[in-house]
Protein backbone atom coordinates (compact mmCIF):
# COMPACT_ATOMS: atom_id res chain seq x y z
CA UNK A 1 0.00 0.00 0.00
CA UNK A 2 1.01 3.40 -0.72
CA UNK A 3 2.35 5.95 1.91
CA UNK A 4 -0.50 9.07 2.19
CA UNK A 5 0.52 12.33 2.08
CA UNK A 6 -0.52 12.65 5.61
CA UNK A 7 2.29 9.94 6.87
CA UNK A 8 4.76 11.47 4.95
CA UNK A 9 4.44 14.98 6.49
CA UNK A 10 3.92 13.67 9.68
CA UNK A 11 6.96 11.87 9.43
CA UNK A 12 9.27 14.20 8.48
CA UNK A 13 8.14 16.84 10.58
CA UNK A 14 8.75 14.37 13.88
CA UNK A 15 11.94 14.40 12.69
CA UNK A 16 12.47 17.93 11.91
CA UNK A 17 9.97 19.99 14.22
CA UNK A 18 10.33 23.09 12.69
CA UNK A 19 10.09 22.03 9.46
CA UNK A 20 7.53 23.24 7.03
CA UNK A 21 6.46 21.01 3.97
CA UNK A 22 4.89 21.05 1.18
CA UNK A 23 3.97 17.56 -0.97
CA UNK A 24 3.14 17.47 -4.44
CA UNK A 25 1.67 14.10 -6.39
CA UNK A 26 3.65 13.69 -9.04
CA UNK A 27 1.95 10.66 -10.33
CA UNK A 28 -1.63 10.68 -9.03
CA UNK A 29 -0.73 7.20 -7.08
CA UNK A 30 0.28 8.33 -4.06
CA UNK A 31 3.45 6.68 -4.61
CA UNK A 32 5.64 9.39 -6.36
CA UNK A 33 6.20 12.39 -4.68
CA UNK A 34 7.92 15.08 -4.51
CA UNK A 35 8.36 16.93 -0.84
CA UNK A 36 9.75 20.80 -0.57
CA UNK A 37 10.70 21.19 2.90
CA UNK A 38 12.09 23.78 4.74
CA UNK A 39 13.83 24.06 8.01
CA UNK A 40 16.18 26.69 9.93
CA UNK A 41 18.43 22.72 10.90
CA UNK A 42 19.51 22.72 7.05
CA UNK A 43 21.63 25.89 8.23
CA UNK A 44 25.25 24.92 7.43
CA UNK A 45 24.31 21.34 6.22
CA UNK A 46 25.54 20.27 2.50
CA UNK A 47 22.50 20.10 -0.10
CA UNK A 48 23.32 16.24 0.30
CA UNK A 49 22.99 16.22 4.54
CA UNK A 50 19.78 17.74 3.76
CA UNK A 51 18.27 15.56 1.50
CA UNK A 52 19.93 12.79 4.15
CA UNK A 53 17.64 13.83 6.76
CA UNK A 54 15.06 14.10 5.35
CA UNK A 55 14.63 10.63 3.95
CA UNK A 56 16.25 9.24 7.16
CA UNK A 57 12.78 10.56 8.44
CA UNK A 58 10.65 7.84 5.82
CA UNK A 59 13.16 5.37 7.06
CA UNK A 60 13.37 1.58 5.78
CA UNK A 61 9.84 2.27 4.06
CA UNK A 62 11.80 4.09 1.42
CA UNK A 63 11.85 2.42 -2.02
CA UNK A 64 8.99 0.32 -0.59
CA UNK A 65 5.76 1.71 0.83
CA UNK A 66 7.32 5.17 -0.45
CA UNK A 67 8.37 4.29 -4.09
CA UNK A 68 9.94 7.66 -5.09
CA UNK A 69 10.61 11.30 -3.20
CA UNK A 70 12.21 13.91 -4.89
CA UNK A 71 13.42 16.16 -2.29
CA UNK A 72 13.91 20.14 -2.33
CA UNK A 73 15.35 21.36 0.81
CA UNK A 74 15.46 24.94 1.28
CA UNK A 75 16.95 27.19 4.48
CA UNK A 76 14.21 30.10 5.82
CA UNK A 77 15.94 33.89 5.91
CA UNK A 78 17.63 34.21 9.07
CA UNK A 79 15.71 37.14 10.91
CA UNK A 80 17.46 40.18 11.27
CA UNK A 81 16.44 41.41 14.61
CA UNK A 82 17.32 37.56 15.65
CA UNK A 83 14.06 36.45 16.80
Amino acid sequence: MPMSESEIRRRIVAAIPDASVELVALAGDDDHWEAIVSSARFRGLTRIQQHRLVYEAIGADMGGALHALRVVTKVPPTDPQGT
